[in-house]
């Protein structure tokens, strides 16, 4: 087992109060319910704080309002789910990379790799590429040629990065993702589809992390664009030269099509669909399984769809949906027949 880091190592490291032992020794985070001795645990939602009482902790991460309802060691925190978000990096090894290049690597002669970067086993780095300082390339991954890959990066076995796509400072890019793919562009001629080129780009901002699976497309002309600090969920599907802004967040299975724009500090949960060319403003929410038609103008949450029932009323609100128009039809003119006799 590790040393773990001494409690008041971690109180300066979040630079928070300690209250209790701060030589107690800490090696490694759990949750309430779950841990034991020499384990930190943390009171994000007060809907857990029954387990204050039982937990088996060495420590507790808790704000002001539950301090007192743990006897034992305390790191006082405004926001403890932030702070463990935070200790969470000094505990996770998986991060820290070994500099070298495997023998099995295949390098163009061109490509620039830093001395501090980590190229694992079948890695394929084409010509032009430029790979930064403290880079992790995993086992069996491709770069395409003239790919960049900023510092501080990691990409996990067997990601995909295509031709001209630009990777900012500290991106993770998690297995079986797809960067720089062919945008989904033809022309109708003659009853056959004719393929359009796809001439642009992708670039991706520093510090956004990208799912497992997520496919993002190359612009057709100009390039597709994802801001700083955005974080993409598994299976995304963003299309060609769409505009994510910085920090917004899209969660697993959601859709964009291609040309449209999404601001900052936006929302996609899961399975949402956007249409193409529309524009959604700074801080829009969009719940799951919503389908977004048209362009938004104002900052809040949107929803579509209809609510989950039992399959027997399910199917009747079904039927009445399809109801609609004609119902709307004859009230139109009850009220119209109505007015008339008024």
């Amino acid at each position: 087992m590790s040393t773990g880091y001494t409690l008041q190592s971690l109180a300066d490291h979040l630079g928070v109060a300690l209250r209790g032992d701060p030589l107690c020794r800490i090696h490694r985070l759990n949750t309430l319910q779950d841990a034991g001795e020499g384990e930190l645990a943390f009171l994000a939602s007060s809907a857990y704080s029954r387990y204050l009482s039982s937990t088996g902790a060495s420590a507790v991460i808790v704000n002001e309002r539950h301090a007192d309802n743990f006897d034992g060691n305390v790191l006082l925190a405004a926001n403890p789910y932030v702070a463990y978000a935070r200790l969470s990096a000094l505990f996770d090894r998986h991060y820290q990379i070994t500099p070298g290049v495997h023998a099995s690597a295949v390098i163009a002669a061109s490509a620039q790799v830093a001395s501090s970067a980590c190229i694992a086993a079948h890695v394929v780095i084409e010509e032009g590429v430029v790979i930064g300082d403290h880079v992790h390339v995993g086992a069996g991954t491709f770069i395409g040629r003239d790919a960049m890959v900023g510092d501080h990066s990691y990409l996990h076995a067997n990601v995909t990065l295509y031709h001209g796509v630009s990777l900012g400072r500290n991106v993770i890019v998690h297995s079986g993702a797809v960067i720089g793919s062919d945008g989904f562009g033809f022309a109708s001629e003659a009853g056959s589809w004719l393929k359009i080129h796809q001439l642009g780009a992708v670039e991706i901002g520093d510090n956004v992390e990208i799912g497992a699976n997520t496919t993002i497309d190359r612009g057709a002309l100009g390039n597709t664009v994802i801001g700083n600090g955005v974080i993409i969920d598994n299976l995304v599907q963003i299309a060609h030269n769409v505009r994510v802004g910085d920090n917004s967040a899209l969660a697993g299975c959601s859709a964009i099509s291609g040309s449209t724009r999404i601001g900052k500090n936006c929302v996609l949960a899961g399975g949402a669909g956007l249409v193409g060319h529309i524009e959604l403003c700074d801080g829009v929410t969009v719940t799951g399984r919503t389908m977004i038609t048209k362009s938004i103008t104002e900052p809040g949450v949107y929803s579509s769809g209809t609510p989950f029932a039992d399959s027997a009323r399910w199917k009747k609100n079904a039927i009445r949906f399809g109801q609609l128009d004609s119902i709307a039809k004859r009230l139109s003119s009850l009220e119209k027949g109505k007015q008339d006799k008024e």
